[in-house]
Formats: structure tokens, sequence, C-alpha cells
């Protein structure tokens, strides 16, 4: 899946959690998400590893389950890194973060398997 078409997934499914989870808000201007996604793309690739790597011993423990309090973690510092940038993305607390990341989960997932489709599909009659 390309950049452009990441970044609008990440787009669609944070604006899923703002009106999907308390505590999480939106105020901007709709192209203004496109930003805060960009953000959240961002911190997902350049701090989640890091944070993964320093956590190791806590998602071996866990099986894997704390990574969703990372995901968590990613959202509620893509939301303080907006109001500093005056984007408009603001989340609450632990819990909104914690379900709001479920949310941004789920629907990026779904949205994911339906455009990773149609590009495979794309690739394949090209390759035809």
């Amino acid at each position: 899946m390309g950049v452009l078409w990441r970044l609008v997934v990440n787009a669609a499914a944070l604006w899923a959690a703002t009106r999907l989870v308390d505590g999480i808000s939106f105020t901007g201007d709709w192209r203004l998400l496109f930003v805060v996604a960009l953000v959240f793309g961002v911190l997902n690739v350049l701090v989640k590893p890091v944070l993964m790597f320093l956590t190791f011993p806590a998602l071996i423990l866990t099986l894997g389950l704390f990574t969703f309090v990372l995901n968590a973690f990613m959202l509620w510092l893509t939301g303080r890194i907006s109001d500093a940038m005056r984007l408009g993305f603001h989340v609450d607390g632990f819990w909104a973060a914690f379900l709001g990341a479920l949310v941004v989960s789920i629907v990026s997932f779904a949205l994911s398997l339906f455009v990773g489709r149609k590009s495979r599909h794309d690739r394949r009659t090209l390759d035809a």
C-alpha cells in the first residue's frame, strides 16, 4: 500500500476514533486531520519500534498484550504533539487513548484490507 493510501487510512481511522470515543476530539479543519495522520504515522515509524525494544520483556510476559498499551501511548503522544502544533486533535487521558487506539487499529485494519485487495488486483492485471 502506498504512503498516500496509508495516510488516508490513518486519517479515516483517527476520524472514526474522534466520533466513537469520548475524550478524543478534533476541532480543526478536515485537511488538518491529514497532518495529524502524518504525525501519527511518523511517530509509529520512529518512536514505536524503540518503545517495543525497550518494553520487550513486558511484551513477552503479557504475550503481546502490552502492545495495546503502546498503541494507546502512541495515540496520546499524537494528541500532545497535535496540541503543541495547534492542529485541533486532543486525547484526554489513558482510557480515551486506549479505546481510541483500539478503534484506530480496527478501522485501519479493515480499510487496509479493502485498499490492499484492490492494489493486489491491480498488480495482477498489470503483470498479465
